[in-house]
């Protein structure tokens, strides 16, 4: 991989930021689709960055971490898929096929990061039970290193001594596997709208999936088209069910009126 080492730290920043922001604000952190275009960006692809991060993207949606669970941390993957496919000049759906595995790695570094982030924890009850506001403050604050050490380090490693290492895992790697990954990485497109869907009322609006179906497969329309046409028909529905809304409440008040020869408090 031709990565220089300005890139590897700009993009272990970017890993260290993204979850110190999924805890907090919320910006990039949780968006899969916005780190692999910054990531893109970074590796001079925008484009690959944001089909990779897009791909990845589908994987989150729907699926939070409750209750102190850890998911697949399918943003740091998005960061090491993209900058293996550009690096390498592989296909993108066998970037796709290694940035899943990456994101299941996370898994134990997460929980690794949380066991860490018990130490300051348990300092600042102490420094609450003293009233203590500043060292609350400096713990919170290093608390937050444990977290972002544990996708910075592992981004830094894979990238500073993927080099040889992954080119090596390249040429040795047996055809079926590569297969393998290609496959991967096509299904999991399908596996994250089928997890969408699940989480929306498509059988209420089973004409506009249809519609949207006949529109991508069979003319070919773009993205950004059915997006539109989906807007359209979304304001159509929304003004008709305004309209009866106020068609069923004139009615009412005019039989109100009909009955009473007067209006009704």
């Amino acid at each position: 991989m031709e990565i220089s080492i300005i890139q590897i730290l700009l993009l272990s920043l970017l890993a260290f930021f993204s979850i110190y922001d999924e805890l907090s604000a919320q910006f990039i952190g949780t968006r899969p689709v916005l780190v692999g275009a910054i990531a893109g960006l970074v590796m001079g692809d925008l484009q690959t960055g944001l089909i990779i991060g897009g791909t990845l993207h589908l994987l989150v949606l729907g699926v939070g971490a409750l209750g102190g669970t850890s998911i697949p941390d399918y943003t740091t993957g998005a960061i090491i898929g993209t900058a293996f496919a550009v690096g390498t000049n592989t296909g993108i759906e066998i970037a796709i096929g290694l940035a899943v595995p990456v994101g299941l790695l996370m898994i134990q570094l997460d929980i690794l990061a949380r066991f860490t982030n018990v130490f300051f924890q348990k300092r600042v009850d102490k420094a609450i039970e003293r009233m203590d506001f500043k060292a609350i403050e400096r713990n919170v604050i290093m608390g937050i290193f444990p977290w972002g050490l544990s996708r910075a380090i592992p981004v830094f490693l894979m990238l500073f001594f993927g080099s040889q290492f992954v080119d090596t895992v390249l040429d040795n790697i047996p055809e079926a596997v590569m297969g393998g990954f290609k496959v991967a990485g096509g299904i999991l497109p399908a596996v994250g709208l089928a997890i969408l869907s699940r989480f929306l009322p498509i059988k209420k609006f089973i004409p506009a999936l249809i519609l949207g179906f006949i529109l991508t497969v069979y003319l070919k329309v773009t993205i950004l088209g059915v997006a539109l046409a989906g807007l359209a028909i979304a304001i159509a529905y929304y003004q008709f069910k305004v309209s009866g809304s106020e068609t069923n409440n004139e009615m009412a008040l005019a039989g109100s009126i009909s009955e009473s020869g007067e209006y009704e408090d």
